[in-house]
């Protein structure tokens, strides 16, 4: 991916691929992104938006925009995205993945491969899933992570959301590897909380890292590093 070009180029609108590094918010990106464009054409202001947040704990691939292609943003954020992780049976944590500590365990010696092979099923098409209190969702004006870490109960409601693909691609329990192909708005948080609820269970995400956004693939995404690095050639 080429991308170093002209002030004119980035004002006018880029958009940038860039691989989402482990324990960095989708914001930290932007921020340094943006600064580094800043430094590099020695100017103030340079408008850099993100198509639909990663958590801290998931890697994988952000779409950034430049200048007026900012405007394509929310485009970009309906389209159809891939994920790939791991899903961990046999204990709950409060955020549904590793952010924070377990709080329950389960006995997962009554479940078979065939048991979760064939519960995938209920997760495809259209269903309801309720985000997880570890969101930045907001209501009434604060995010839902601010209500979880100060410890107030919150009642959140569930939202139609899209699975079209729901692939296990390894078993070696407790840890189930997964590929999931969804559209907008859904929570892979949730699915894997959820997916422990339903074998009557639990579990929590312990992997995360977005492999599509529409034809974006993260093959063809860079690092902060290797953006940083050719502003320095």
């Amino acid at each position: 991916m080429v991308i170093m070009e002209t002030l004119d180029t980035y004002q006018e609108g880029r958009v940038l691929l860039i691989d989402k590094p482990l324990n960095w918010t989708s914001f930290q990106v932007v921020n340094k992104i943006r600064w580094l464009i800043k430094q590099q054409f020695s100017i103030k202001k340079i408008k850099v938006g993100h198509a639909g947040t990663l958590d801290p704990l998931a890697t994988g691939l952000l779409i950034l925009c430049t200048g007026k292609f900012t405007k394509k943003i929310e485009t970009y954020q309906a389209q159809v995205k891939e994920y790939t992780g791991t899903i961990t049976l046999g204990a709950t944590t409060p955020s549904y993945d590793l952010e924070s500590e377990i709080d329950e365990k389960f006995d997962i010696s009554g479940i078979s491969e065939a048991d979760i092979l064939k519960n995938t099923q209920q997760f495809l098409g259209k269903i309801q899933q309720q985000p997880p209190i570890f969101s930045a969702l907001k209501k009434n004006g604060k995010r839902l992570y601010e209500y979880a870490r100060e410890g107030s109960k919150i009642e959140i409601p569930s939202r139609a959301v899209t699975i079209t693909e729901f692939e296990i691609t390894k078993i070696e329990l407790p840890c189930i590897e997964f590929r999931i192909v969804c559209g907008k708005g859904t929570y892979i948080l949730s699915l894997a909380h959820d997916f422990g609820k339903s074998l009557n269970n639990g579990a929590h995400l312990s992997s995360l890292r977005r492999t599509k956004i529409g034809e974006f693939r993260v093959e063809d995404a860079i690092s902060v590093l290797e953006f940083e690095n050719v502003f320095k050639v």
